[in-house]
């Protein structure tokens, strides 16, 4: 598969070490990962394959530091940096309802969702009546226009569920209605440029036409540490395994499941899940989010103060949420207590620590089967702390 390749600053030496297990013990196919600690770039590392099915050994192309790759859910934490920062600049209020920006959203009881309750998973409106396709998928006004018809499933603001999907139309919606840009314009002009990032919310021409991104799939890892916590009286399996069930129906919004390697699904705005990002892309982000000027400190608090807590509706767990970014916890295991940021289903993860000065940001093309607490960036993770 190719050596690991990269520099790690003294002391970081566990992290190295980390991640060329993961390759050894954990069925790794090719990934990266970055740390900043105070802004500084402490680890910087790639190895493996570009795509999930190369051999670097017979010849095909290597993960290269550029490499980038779609990170899932990790793009949720992107995303939600937009609406905090328009409350910081004083152009949007967290307690004002959604309708008051978007009007059409206010049917069928949604009046009094609030922004925050969206960012916070708490809007009602996980899952669709009806699934949109992947070609429906892909047009903004029509996944904003089902979202504002959709019924919520619980009283909005009275629980929480993981809006797997819905996210995207929730949160790019509102953006674009405060603003009058898509969020993927938005990001790349208000974050990723500025702080020169290899991230991107619907990956341009120039980028995809360049072979930035990898391909990616699913990948059946050896059996390891980590994974979800599971509810004594119904299991995570269980709720994938019930149709009807709202797990099933709220990661089942998009049906079938869309190709992630197809450009067209890459060139889109879906802010739930196809951001595309190098490690050191993503880590930079929540650098900049945490010591780079982009929140002030009452923005850091607001995003990772809790918001939602316990019994997940749809991931059938307890989680915990602030505004837009999962916290530490059995779930999402981070760095600490205090830690912010997002994991991407079937491995990537991102986040930041405040109290330590940690960035962290992995990706891989190899796809496991958990949902928030991959082995691979878990042993990332564990080898951080013992950095420090």
């Amino acid at each position: 598969m190719g050596g690991v390749h990269g520099t790690v600053a003294p002391g970081y030496e566990p992290v190295r070490d980390a991640f060329v297990r993961n390759f050894g013990e954990r069925g790794e196919r090719g990934a990266a990962v970055a740390v900043y600690r105070d802004g500084r770039r402490v680890v910087d590392l790639w190895g493996g394959a570009k795509d999930v099915d190369g051999d670097v050994g017979a010849g095909d192309a290597p993960w290269e530091r550029g490499t980038a790759q779609i990170v899932r859910s990790a793009t949720k934490g992107v995303a939600a940096a937009v609406p905090l920062l328009l409350h910081q600049r004083g152009e949007l209020d967290l307690d004002a309802p959604v309708g008051s920006y978007w009007p059409e959203f206010k049917a069928r009881g949604k009046e009094r969702v609030l922004v925050r309750h969206v960012l916070a998973h708490r809007a009602g409106v996980p899952a669709l009546d009806r699934p949109l396709t992947p070609a429906e998928a892909l047009d903004p006004d029509l996944g904003a226009a089902v979202v504002a018809a959709q019924a919520p499933f619980w009283e909005p603001g009275e629980d929480h569920g993981y809006h797997a999907q819905t996210y995207s139309w929730l949160v790019g919606e509102l953006v674009r209605r405060v603003t009058g840009r898509p969020i993927g314009e938005w990001i790349a002009d208000e974050i990723a440029r500025p702080l020169g990032l290899d991230l991107w919310v619907g990956l341009p021409a120039s980028e995809a036409e360049a072979g930035r991104a990898g391909r990616l799939g699913r990948i059946e890892a050896p059996a390891g540490p980590g994974g979800l916590r599971m509810r004594p009286k119904r299991n995570v399996a269980e709720a994938y395994a019930d149709a009807e069930s709202l797990t099933r129906r709220a990661f089942g919004a998009i049906d079938p499941s869309p190709d992630e390697n197809d450009a067209a699904y890459r060139a889109a705005a879906l802010p739930a899940s196809n951001g595309v990002a190098t490690a050191d892309g993503l880590a930079g982000f929540y650098a900049g989010l945490v010591g780079g000027g982009l929140f002030t400190p009452a923005t850091v608090e607001a995003a990772r103060a809790e918001a939602s807590a316990g019994p997940d509706r749809v991931l059938v767990v307890n989680t915990r949420f602030g505004l837009g970014y999962m916290l530490h916890g059995a779930a999402s295991p981070l760095l600490g207590p205090g830690s912010f940021g997002h994991p991407g289903r079937g491995g990537a993860l991102g986040f930041a620590d405040p109290e330590s000065g940690v960035a962290f940001g992995y990706v891989t093309n190899g796809m496991n089967k958990g949902v928030t607490a991959d082995p691979r960036a878990q042993a990332l993770v564990r080898a951080v702390r013992e950095s420090l």
